[in-house]
């Protein structure tokens, strides 16, 4: 099982991490999304042959004798990671083995609605959900769940654990042209976020080879999408050769830019041009506007 560890990554967003796959030797998920990077697969409802919980402590406590620095360790997996079979015990084991750095999942969130796994889940630090979409039609078309998981249970679930979890919840998006780009399906996704509050909303877009024949959206088409969720601290994941046109802000704009949507420190550099960025941080100094850190992502907020 020498495959289960991976990385280390440096993520923008995270820090240093060291990424844990609990499904090493093979796809196994209960989604079938067109963007996965991975060969598309049939879908299942439960993970079988994976390593022992055993055979996974081990091999992260041999990583981090290599790895000595990172800030979170990541569990994922070819697939789904609250498929695995011994989640719960393995949480309670890496906790026990944690010092400085932070536990985080990724999860496709299909299984949020199951109360076991809320259970699990409230022992993790970060906790980050998939949400592509808000309607049936959309998230059949998109994530092709396997039978019998509606979207409707997963937002619900969603919304329960929220109430319970004392950590950082961050839910993320990610836009595939011509299935969730529209600014219709960001307006269903902006009422049900509002309710499930997340501490961070992650909108991104294809930047790997898909399993499947579809495309990413522009950065400028993220950013546009992004405006329909107010309230909310949204990250964008800007390419790394995105090179956008600078733009002057008053005052009055940028508290009403703020009072809409906080920032991150990201959104500034990639927006405002030095005088904006001036009165910002007069802004701030002043006492009128605030910065906060989200899940790892600084934002500018009036509040």
């Amino acid at each position: 099982m020498e495959n289960i560890i991976f990385g280390p990554v440096t993520s923008r967003r995270f820090g240093q991490s060291l990424g844990v796959d609990l499904s090493p030797n093979k796809k196994q998920c209960n989604f079938d999304c067109l963007y996965c990077e991975l060969k598309g697969a049939k879908t299942v409802t439960k993970a079988q042959d994976t390593p022992t919980c055993k055979e996974v402590l081990n091999a992260i406590e041999n990583a981090l004798k290599e790895y000595k620095n990172i800030d979170v360790l990541t569990l994922t997996a070819n697939g789904e990671p609250t498929l695995y079979p011994e989640l719960d015990e393995l949480v309670d084991g890496i906790n026990r083995l944690k010092k400085d750095f932070k536990l985080l999942i990724l999860s496709n969130g299909s299984t949020i609605d199951n109360d076991d796994i809320q259970k699990t889940l409230c022992k993790i630090d970060i906790v980050k959900l998939s949400l592509d979409c808000a309607t049936q039609k959309c998230f059949k078309k998109l994530d092709r769940p396997a039978k019998g998981i509606e979207i409707t249970h997963i937002i619900d679930g969603m919304k329960r654990f929220a109430k319970i979890f004392k950590n950082t919840l961050v839910v993320e998006i990610l836009v595939v042209e011509g299935i969730n780009d529209t600014v219709g399906e960001f307006e269903a996704l902006q009422e049900v976020l509002v309710q499930i509050a997340p501490h961070r909303v992650d909108v991104g877009t294809i930047d790997r080879p898909p399993a499947y024949n579809v495309k990413g959206v522009s950065v400028m088409r993220l950013i546009e999408l992004a405006k329909c969720l107010k309230g909310l601290h949204v990250s964008i994941a800007y390419k790394k050769d995105y090179a956008p046109e600078k733009r002057g802000f008053s005052k009055e704009q940028i508290l009403e830019m703020l009072k809409l949507r906080p920032q991150s420190t990201n959104d500034i550099d990639f927006s405002f041009d030095a005088k904006s960025v001036e009165i910002l941080k007069d802004l701030v100094k002043q006492g009128i506007v605030f910065t906060r850190n989200v899940g790892g992502t600084e934002f500018y907020t009036t509040h």
